[in-house]
């Protein structure tokens, strides 16, 4: 295989890391972590024992990927956001047996400092603002701020806001790409070409 590690990173044995791969300064990737290719682990990462990662997914710096956390393909994770693995931690009860499982849907964006609690699910495109918490499941292409956060709008796959309501009926063609939406209820999605 063929990726880029830094000297200061620590890379356990077992550890499976696609080709053009980069991992950066101070990260530290645990044994039975898989990730795929092309994929950036930024400074001062860390990746689990039981976390999967797809192809071309961007970790930026100081994010901690706990065990139990799957990021499919695409995803971006903004520096210093948040995962958590147990909904409920005491320091004096052991609780490793009730790791709840984080799915984070191909090509969502995660923003800086946004917290994301156990047990979620974030769908495909999912646009999370800075900041934001998220302590439920996500809709594809939904935009989400705030504590805790709520849908104020949808994102494209290129990562412009249509101008959709949050629900509803409606169309919306992303200026950028010109992929054309549809909402339907509450649930968006990218008309066929």
């Amino acid at each position: 295989m063929t990726y880029q590690i830094h000297p200061s990173a620590v890379i356990d044995e077992g550890a499976q890391i696609g080709d053009g791969s980069r991992v950066w300064h101070f990260a530290h990737v645990c044994a039975g972590a898989r990730i795929g290719r092309q994929c950036s682990l930024g400074q001062n990462v860390f990746v689990g024992n039981r976390v999967v990662i797809g192809d071309h997914v961007k970790v930026q710096n100081n994010v901690s990927v706990y065990d139990n956390v799957t990021l499919e393909d695409g995803v971006f994770c903004g520096p210093s956001m948040v995962f958590t693995n147990v909904y409920n931690p005491r320091s004096l009860i052991e609780r490793k047996g009730e790791y709840r499982d984080t799915l984070v849907k191909r090509g969502a964006t995660l923003g800086a400092n946004c917290t994301i609690v156990c047990g979620v699910a974030i769908g495909e495109y999912a646009f999370v603002g800075a900041g934001a918490v998220i302590n439920k499941d996500v809709p594809a292409y939904a935009l989400m701020v705030g504590v805790p956060a709520r849908q104020i709008g949808w994102m494209s796959e290129f990562g412009e806001q249509l101008d959709l309501p949050v629900r509803g009926e409606g169309e919306a063609i992303c200026p950028n790409s010109g992929q054309r939406y549809v909402l339907d209820g509450a649930t968006l999605r990218k008309a066929a070409a």
